[in-house]
């Protein structure tokens, strides 16, 4: 069983993503999408600098990302995109009940390493599908080229130094989970 939330280490022993495209309603509605914010933002920020932000892309706006999506998409491309370039790109945008967007936003300058910001603005997208699991909900942290892209995150109001860290979306899990490959501690841990 995944994501079993009969205890914290039962919960975290099992805990497992789930495909964006998988997620299904119901999914949070605004109070607990709210709560799911408040728990994400709960979290270590040395510096107390909150170098991220959300950007929620209601379920009403969706075809308009998709618009966005396209366009930066057609845009970034030296040839015409294929049909079924532009289908999955409207698939993309179109994937589960929620979505949040993260954006890293580090203060540049401050004595506090950029690094340290973006380990924070990492921590906070876990933290988000960690309470998006603690209300019973199923959630895909993902990049790919619209993470990278310049016009995406000035479409999303991003501005330099900016980044987009994920796309998280929400939703109902839709298909049985299933395991992945995990390391093992011998190949990851050692002794100093």
């Amino acid at each position: 069983m995944f994501n079993d939330r009969s205890s914290l280490l039962s919960y975290l022993a099992t805990r497992r993503s789930c495909r964006p495209r998988d997620l299904v309603e119901p999914g949070p509605d605004p109070a607990q999408l709210r709560v799911i914010l408040e728990i994400a933002a709960r979290t270590p920020d040395h510096g107390k600098l909150f170098p991220w932000r959300f950007v929620h892309v209601g379920r009403e706006r969706r075809s308009d990302f998709a618009a966005m999506l396209e366009a930066a998409y057609r845009a970034g491309k030296a040839d015409a995109a294929t049909r079924p370039e532009i289908e999955a790109v409207q698939r993309f945008a179109a994937q589960a009940p929620e979505l949040i967007v993260l954006l890293s936003s580090p203060v540049q300058g401050h004595k506090i390493p950029v690094w340290e910001q973006e380990l924070s603005c990492g921590a906070v997208a876990m933290n988000l599908l960690h309470a998006a699991s603690a209300l019973g909900f199923g959630g895909g942290w993902v990049t790919g080229w619209a993470a990278y892209s310049p016009p995406v995150l000035e479409a999303l109001g991003g501005r330099e130094p900016e980044r987009v860290a994920g796309f998280i979306f929400l939703g109902t899990g839709g298909v049985e989970l299933e395991e992945r490959p995990r390391p093992a501690l011998e190949d990851v841990v050692s002794e100093w």
